[in-house]
Parts: structure tokens; C-alpha cells; sequence
């Protein structure tokens, strides 16, 4: 039976979307935070030789280079200031994760609430700027020893490491803004707007391979037809729930005797979203970063990683696997479904599941059906992820049509669609509450007729 308000939910119209003021300013405030993001993306850093940066770029675009390029929008490819990207701030949110669930002492900063949290998001900065001055410096290394740069020495190093780092601090900042004061999450959307907006030009790349026959229309039909398969069931498994049953018993509060309700909890069979995938590639991309930009150095640590953590090679899809299967759980269970947690609060409304003592009892019951669901999810995220990345190594695909870009796409659009709808839905709740209190008004207080006299 669909409840009141997933039938409100469904009849919202978006034609609403003019009249609730605060949404559209959430927008608009969203949209132009994005823009100086992709701006950002074009403007250089100095001293780089710009023709000799798209000759390497196009040598190393169909490798590793290309994933790396992809998850900065292209800023790496035109080495912009914001060529780090987010990644930085997300390998450091994963250390930081981890530990936390391993140090006590950051574990009971995690339970103090808005202080804790405050704090260890400050820690997270930290690391952020820590780790994206070792990048910036190794990719200042490394773009010297490619000849890439017009004039190599210390003033390079300094000036380089200082304006990546910057970009990295201020799209830190812009997504913490659109989190805060615009619509949806914004590492999220810094992320899929920089995938999106490389598209076009991966596509037109992907047709002229077509018309000069280096890829067969046989290849272009299938590939067309994987990515249209792939959001189809990148939607239908991200919509896919396992509903405990949940009972509320008959209660008295005061004089009155309420009767008992039944309800179901909702556990999605990937409760992590995107995240794992986002956290596995982060930590792919780390340090072979700074390998792509000294393929030609000798160092064999360096040759090593370009030659088997490239695209379609075995460790490369080893190490993606285990990643994703990890950070499934890991981020489920610290972050998006925290069994004990859900168990208390189940407790503190009386509720319980049927045949489940309450408390100790629902918390392991509840992890032990999260455990068998996220086999489901991890097995997805996995197969999502990396079947598409395996064709592409094939047959020459660009990054763009790949699991990992696709994924974040169709996920990203569908949790912002999905806070758009919310928000809709509380101004229309707003706008029935204004108007039943107008309706009181309006009641109580017209005065009374006098009797009429004869």
C-alpha cells in the first residue's frame, strides 16, 4: 500500500520548482559554484610548455593518463590549477576513516557529536594539504623530467606546488559549499561535472575513430548498447531494497491507548552509493599520478606501475576488485548503515523486529542481513565497474564510456534528482500548513454578527 507521502511525492509537480524561492536560489547558488569550477580547469599553471604538454598528452591519453585526466575534468590533460582535483581530499577522508574505526581515541571524538565531527573534518584537512604538497611536488618532478616545462629549477617546483595545492584547498571549499548552502553532495557533483562535461568531446573522438575505420560500426553499435544497458541496471540495482519487517506494539500515553502499527526498514542493497568506486579509483590513481608524468625515467619502481597498474592489465582489475568489495563494506558499515545504531533507535521507539529481541540481539540480526545483501552490492558495484573497463581495454574505448564514469553519472543524478524532490515535497507541505493557519485565522478571528433586532 503506498503510504501519503510517496503518493504526494509521486503527483509533485515540477512546475512547483518556480514557486519554491529557496530551492531555485539552492540551484542557481549550485550552478554557479560549478561554473567557477570548470573555469578553473583552463587556467594554466605557469611555467608549463603548453605544446609539448598536449604531445605527451595524447601519448599518454589512452592509458592510465586518461582515467587520471577524467576524474580531474581535464584540468590534468591542460594542466590547470586545479589539475590535483578532489582526489587529495578523498584519499585523505579515506585514511582518516580508517582511522578512526582503529585509534580509540579518534573513535570517541567520532561519538561526540558536532564537536567531534568538526574535528575530525579538520584532520582531514590537514591530511588534504599534507598529501596533495607531496603530489603537487612529484608531479613538479616529474613534469621537469618530461621536458614539459619552460623553465625547470626551484622557483618552478615552488610556484607549482603552491597553485595545485591552492585549487585542491578551493575545491575543497566549493564542495563543502554546495553541500551546505546548495543542492546535493558536493565532492559528488564536482566529480560527475567534470566527467560530463568531457563527454562531448570523447564522443566526437569515438565517431572519427568510426568514419576513418580504426574502430568497425560493429564495435560503436555494441558499445552504444553496453552503456545504455549499463544505466539501466545501474538504476534498477540502485532502487533495489531488502524491507525488514518492523512492529510497533500497542501503547497507553496518558489516558489514551494507542494502537500498534506495523512498518518496514528499508536497506538498499548498496547503502554505500558511489562512494567505493570513487575511494578505489582515489587510491588507484595516487601514485601512478606522478608515474605518468616520468614514463620516460629508468626508474623501475616507476616503469613497473605504468606497466601493470595500466587500464585492462590483471593487477590493475585485481586490486579495483578488492578495493571496491572493501570500501562496500567498510563505508556501509561506519558511515550509511550503522547496525547498533539503527538497533537503539529502534529500541527508544519501541519498535522491534518480529521474533528479534530488541537491542544486542536486533543489532546482530540486522548485520547479519546487511553482510548477506552487500555480497549483492559488492558484486555489482564490481561487475559495474570493471566489465565495461575490460571491453574498453579491448577495443580502445574512451575512459568516458567506462563502468566507473558511467556509474557515478546515473548515481550522482539520481540522489540530486532525489533531494530536488524533497525539497519540492517540504515546500509543499509548507504551503498546506500556511494555508490550513490562514484558514484559523480567518475563523477566529471574524467577529460575531449581532442578533438583528425587529
Amino acid at each position: 500500500m503506498v503510504s501519503a507521502v510517496e503518493s504526494m511525492a509521486a503527483n509533485t509537480s515540477w512546475s512547483a520548482l518556480g514557486k519554491a524561492t529557496d530551492l531555485r536560489n539552492r540551484i542557481l547558488f549550485t550552478l554557479g559554484l560549478l561554473i567557477v569550477y570548470r573555469l578553473g580547469t583552463f587556467i594554466p599553471v605557469p611555467g608549463i610548455d603548453g605544446v609539448a604538454l598536449r604531445q605527451f598528452m595524447e601519448q599518454a591519453g589512452q592509458g592510465i593518463g586518461g582515467m587520471v585526466s577524467m576524474f580531474t575534468g581535464g584540468a590534468l590533460g591542460r594542466m590547470g590549477i586545479f589539475a590535483l582535483g578532489i582526489m587529495p581530499y578523498i584519499s585523505a577522508s579515506i585514511i582518516v576513516q580508517l582511522m578512526t574505526a582503529m585509534v580509540p581515541k579518534l573513535e570517541q571524538l567520532k561519538k561526540e557529536g558536532e564537536q567531534g565531527r568538526k574535528k575530525i573534518n579538520q584532520y582531514t584537512r590537514y591530511g588534504t594539504v599534507f598529501l596533495a604538497t607531496l603530489q603537487a611536488y612529484g608531479l613538479a618532478v616529474s613534469l621537469e623530467a618530461g621536458d614539459i616545462v619552460t623553465d625547470p629549477g626551484m622557483f618552478f617546483r615552488a610556484s607549482c606546488v603552491i597553485t595545485l595545492v591552492g585549487g585542491t584547498m578551493f575545491l575543497m571549499w566549493l564542495g563543502e559549499q554546495i553541500t551546505a548552502r546548495g543542492i546535493g553532495n558536493g565532492i559528488s557533483l564536482i566529480i560527475f561535472v567534470g566527467i560530463i562535461a568531457e563527454v562531448p568531446a570523447a564522443m566526437a573522438q569515438f565517431f572519427a575513430s568510426g568514419r576513418s575505420g580504426a574502430i568497425s560500426p560493429a564495435v560503436i553499435i555494441a558499445v552504444i548498447v553496453m552503456v545504455i544497458a549499463t544505466i539501466m541496471f545501474v538504476v534498477f540495482m540502485e532502487r533495489a531494497l531488502r524491507k525488514i519487517h518492523i512492529q510497533y506494539p500497542r501503547r497507553q500515553v496518558g489516558m489514551k491507548v494507542y494502537d500498534g502499527g506495523s512498518s518496514h526498514l528499508p536497506v538498499k542493497v548498496n547503502p554505500a552509493g558511489v562512494i567505493p568506486a570513487i575511494f578505489a579509483s582515489s587510491l588507484l590513481l595516487l601514485p601512478v599520478t606522478i608515474s605518468t608524468f616520468s614514463g620516460n625515467s629508468t626508474n623501475p619502481v616507476m616503469s613497473w606501475l605504468l606497466a601493470n597498474f595500466g587500464p585492462g592489465q590483471p593487477l590493475y582489475l585485481a586490486f579495483f576488485t578488492t578495493m571496491i568489495v572493501f570500501f562496500t563494506y567498510f563505508y556501509t558499515f561506519n558511515v550509511s548503515f550503522k547496525p547498533d545504531d539503527v538497533a537503539d533507535n529502534l529500541k527508544n521507539q519501541n519498535g522491534f523486529i518480529p521474533g528479534i529481541r530488541p537491542g544486542k540481539k536486533t543489532s546482530e540480526y540486522l548485520e547479519y542481513v546487511v553482510n548477506r545483501v552487500l555480497v549483492l552490492g559488492s558484486a555489482y558495484l564490481a561487475a559495474v565497474c570493471l566489465l565495461p573497463e575490460i571491453l574498453r581495454g579491448e577495443f580502445a574505448i574512451p575512459f568516458y564510456f567506462g563502468g566507473t564514469s558511467v556509474l557515478i553519472v546515473v548515481s550522482v543524478t539520481m540522489d540530486t534528482i532525489q533531494q530536488v524532490q524533497s525539497h519540492l515535497l517540504a515546500h509543499q507541505y509548507e504551503g498546506l500548513l500556511e494555508k490550513s493557519q490562514l484558514r484559523g485565522k480567518s475563523g477566529k478571528g471574524r467577529k460575531k454578527r449581532s442578533p438583528v433586532r425587529r
